[in-house]
């Protein structure tokens, strides 16, 4: 079976700063082997990405080493507000961190939201990571200003539902769904481990992610929020929050697909139209994966590309798997049967900018 080339638009590549965690290589093969030939790459590295300098060494370094096509996310900072609106259209979006992030790049005062809103072209992204009374601010703001707003990872019933509100009342607002919020919930915790549980938004109540399941006609994306840490963080005294992703959301919507949680256009539709509409993206031709639906196969991280090489789904059973990808009609991924997972084809530097593309 044949589907679009998928879109993740939220992930974390962890390069500059943390390369011990994933890099741009390491990242984009995981991501071509998990069914994803376009990434949206975050901010929050270190030193975080806030300006024109960071934002071309960013870039530059995706340029060398990318092996799927890819966009980076400015970070709406304190300083350099006046700055940031002319390099909107090198920009995959705006990226707001209104609640707790890895790096320096949380907002709390309202003034500087108000100004990032003001600022920043009403033609591009604006991404918001706001949970909870946060989120129903910056939907406020959003208002105020009548511009477009993307929630990141929605992850609670009162988030969800006022999402819901608030594209009834007209507003324009879209939100992204995470995987381990549809999937795992506050009684995974046990088995997981306090440390390796330890996620942003965190895990919710089942009645949560039921909510969520429930409401899916609002949910406009699948984005993994792909944020690698090693077992040694994850296990040591301060866990850092974050799950690897993007090997692993696949196979398990296709086994949502499989029970009849939802259909293969829900998918298709939040793993590539919304994306392409939502972040103005440009058609990647003659690019598309080979999935069996059918096989039933087990998650295990030993088989993973990520270079933090662990999942939170590790031993899961999962209906679903990604037998091979072509972008702009090259092989860049196969499935090796024999050896029960995969071969990267595409070679580091092949990616290409997707604010390049015209």
């Amino acid at each position: 079976m044949r589907l679009p080339g998928l879109i993740d638009p939220h992930v974390h590549l962890r390069e500059p700063g943390a390369t011990h965690k994933e890099d741009w290589d390491s990242g984009t093969a995981a991501a071509l082997a998990g069914g994803f030939t376009a990434v949206l790459a975050m901010p929050n590295t270190r030193p975080s990405i806030t300006g024109a300098e960071s934002l071309s060494a960013a870039l530059d370094t995706a340029r060398q080493k990318a092996r799927c096509d890819y966009a980076q996310f400015l970070g709406a900072g304190p300083d350099g507000i006046e700055s940031l609106p002319a390099l909107a259209s090198q920009a995959a979006g705006l990226k707001m961190y209104l609640d707790q992030t890895y790096g320096q790049l949380r907002l709390d005062d309202l003034t500087l939201w108000m100004a990032h809103f003001a600022g920043w072209p009403h033609q591009w992204p604006i991404v918001a990571h706001a949970e909870s009374r946060k989120m129903a601010a910056v939907i406020l703001l959003a208002a105020l200003y009548d511009r477009p707003l993307h929630i990141a990872h929605v992850s609670s019933r009162e988030e969800i539902l006022l999402i819901r509100l608030a594209k009834e009342k007209g507003l324009k607002v879209t939100c992204e769904v995470a995987p381990h919020h549809l999937f795992l919930t506050q009684e995974d915790i046990p088995s997981l481990g306090a440390g390796r549980s330890e996620v942003r938004p965190r895990l919710a109540a089942r009645l949560d992610v039921e909510a969520l399941w429930a409401n899916l006609d609002v949910i406009d994306c699948f984005a993994t929020d792909h944020a690698p840490h090693t077992l040694e963080e994850k296990d040591g005294p301060n866990p850092p929050p974050g799950f690897p992703g993007l090997e692993t959301a696949l196979p398990l919507l296709l086994t949502a697909v499989y029970e009849g949680r939802l259909s293969l256009d829900d998918l298709v539709a939040r793993m590539y139209t919304n994306p392409c509409r939502i972040f103005r993206l440009p058609e990647q031709p003659e690019t598309w994966i080979e999935v069996d639906p059918d096989v039933c196969w087990e998650i295990q991280a030993a088989q993973t590309y990520t270079r933090c090489a662990w999942t939170p789904f590790e031993g899961w059973k999962v209906r679903g798997r990604v037998r091979r990808v072509v972008l702009r009609g090259r092989e860049a991924y196969r499935l090796d049967e024999g050896a029960g997972h995969g071969e990267i084809l595409a070679t580091p530097g092949s990616g290409r900018n997707l604010r390049d593309v015209a």
